[in-house]
């Protein structure tokens, strides 16, 4: 076992910025979390090898077209170094550092296949898959979490729940053309970053895995190991981490690991890290700044415009009490595409305010459809729509904010409304993904999690495992995002209490007044019946 000491990173950011208090509902500046996790940064590298397997197309995995890439794959059906010697050159004592593109290449390519798994949320393709889409979302513990000894009812309430809404969602969908474009744009990312690594001289292959819908995690680990993926890098794309995107995908993965730990050892002995967030990559800064200097000329007065940031929220519990870093994240993103603009001469002013609360929990703060409404109040008259949690377009770009908070903005005084697009498979934002997997091949096998408080370019890498001990210590106790049933006096404990009695007294009057016996009978408050 070789220790490894990580590359410092820079120091920590002091972070400064003003939100316009003119513009959000209270004035708030952000500041590195204070109780992010300070993690050790020395770690060890584990030494495996992985056989030789039989290989599987990409094509079959995301139905993607094989692309026209010219870099060689060069892979060997040999086993890989142990990974020892890879770092024997470049080792002093228990240091290795590893910064040249060409060492990269050198050590990690050479003799390995090479494989890259996207995980993002998955969605509908057709109207018929959004009842069962529906059941997976809410079948997922995470989303729903029972008692332990109501757990046998998850699914059946899980069913009756998609297919209460499930009306009401098809009409949503059915707004945006019938289903979610995600899969399809996924999929694009994917073969243009494969064609991006190539260009890079980094034969690799892009497998998707989707948590609620096709193609499952499930799939994409199983062409994975038909490939014969020796080395995998596991790239959420969801560019700030948080307990509930990134991290109910890396348990998904976890639990496929620790369930097939004992009668699969081709997962035993594949080398994989992960890249849980990417906010901070100056590709993916400079590619959100060209997308709204793109947008804020389209204005009649671009220097008057309001950036709204509109952010996915999460459970305030999620940050308040486990310490997802989401909140402190989001922020320091939305601070440094500022910072760029301001670089190249556009001074807005600008807000952050999060969308997609469900539930009787409390979310993050300011919420969007509120702010939206306080900004027409206080004058605002020309508003850009950031997306900034989203790189694809779906149902909560294409419906909620384009339809939904666009409609509310012009009913609140908003004179001008435009909105940023997703980032899809913008050049630089995809140049940039390649970069981060290439940056993050010596840490494979490493097992390594860096200082969170360095908040280095190269966020966090480590193992499924280790990055869910760190972010998520605390995710049995965490309260989910839609509540069903919580014990002890609370106010949503009151809620569902007050709503199971009123249940059970219309149930005890029904069942008198069709069967003419009961109590309200027998004290002559109802008639007897004819």
């Amino acid at each position: 076992m070789l220790h490894v000491r990580l590359a410092p990173g820079p120091a920590p950011r002091n972070l400064s910025r003003r939100w316009d208090s003119s513009a959000c509902l209270h004035s708030w500046c952000s500041v590195p979390c204070p109780s992010r996790l300070n993690l050790s940064r020395t770690y060890s590298i584990k030494s495996s090898s992985a056989g030789s397997a039989t290989g599987l197309c990409l094509g079959q995995c995301c139905r993607i077209k094989p692309l026209s890439c010219k870099c060689k794959l060069g892979w060997s059906s040999q086993p890989p170094p142990d990974s020892r010697q890879h770092f024997s050159a470049s080792s002093s004592a228990s240091e290795a550092i590893l910064t040249a593109q060409s060492d990269i290449q050198k050590l990690f390519v050479a003799n390995e296949k090479i494989g890259v798994l996207l995980l993002n949320l998955g969605g509908p393709e057709t109207l018929d898959d959004v009842q069962p889409f529906l059941f997976n979302l809410f079948a997922d513990p995470d989303i729903i979490r029972l008692p332990r000894a109501l757990r046998f009812l998850q699914k059946p309430l899980a069913q009756f729940i998609s297919v209460a809404r499930a009306p009401k969602s098809k009409e949503g969908y059915a707004s945006i053309g019938g289903g979610s474009p995600l899969r399809q744009i996924t999929d694009a990312q994917g073969e243009a970053l494969m064609e991006a690594l190539c260009g890079k001289d980094i034969p690799a292959k892009v497998y998707v895995g989707m948590r609620y819908w096709h193609p499952f995690t499930e799939e994409a680990i199983e062409q994975i190991k038909k490939d014969g993926i020796t080395k995998l890098v596991v790239l959420p794309l969801y560019p700030q981490f948080s307990i509930s995107t990134s991290g109910s995908s890396l348990r998904l993965l976890e639990s496929i690991f620790s369930c097939n730990v004992r009668e699969d050892e081709y997962l035993v002995n594949m080398q994989h890290t992960v890249i849980p967030s990417w906010y901070q990559r100056e590709g993916y800064i400079k590619a959100m700044a060209t997308l709204i200097e793109k947008e804020l000329l389209k204005f009649p007065k671009p220097q008057k415009v309001m950036i709204f940031f509109s952010a996915h929220g999460v459970p305030l519990a999620y940050v308040e009490e486990a310490g997802d870093p989401y909140k402190a994240e989001m922020e320091e993103c939305v601070d440094l595409i500022m910072e760029e603009l301001e670089k190249r001469g556009m001074e807005n002013p600008c807000t952050l305010a999060y969308q997609s609360r469900v539930g009787p929990v409390e979310w993050l703060k300011p919420y969007t459809d509120e702010t939206i409404i306080a900004l027409g109040q206080r004058g605002v008259k020309s508003l850009l729509a950031v997306p900034i949690s989203f790189v694809s377009e779906h149902i909560e770009t294409l419906e909620e904010i384009d339809v939904e908070y666009k409609e509310l903005a012009l009913q609140s005084g908003i004179k001008h409304w435009g909105r940023v697009p997703a980032l899809g498979c913008e050049p630089t934002f995809i140049s940039d993904l390649a970069d981060a997997v290439i940056e993050s091949l010596p840490y494979v096998g490493a097992m390594a999690v860096s200082n969170l408080e360095a908040r280095q370019s190269l966020v966090p890498l480590g193992s499924v495992e280790e990055l869910l001990a760190a972010y998520d210590s605390k995710r049995d106790m965490l309260p989910p995002p839609v509540i069903v049933w919580e014990w002890g006096w609370t106010k949503s404990a009151e809620t569902w209490n007050g709503r199971a009695a009123m249940l059970a007294v219309l149930a005890l009057l029904v069942l008198e007044v069709t069967t003419g016996q009961g109590l309200l009978h027998q004290w002559g408050i109802l008639p007897p019946l004819p």
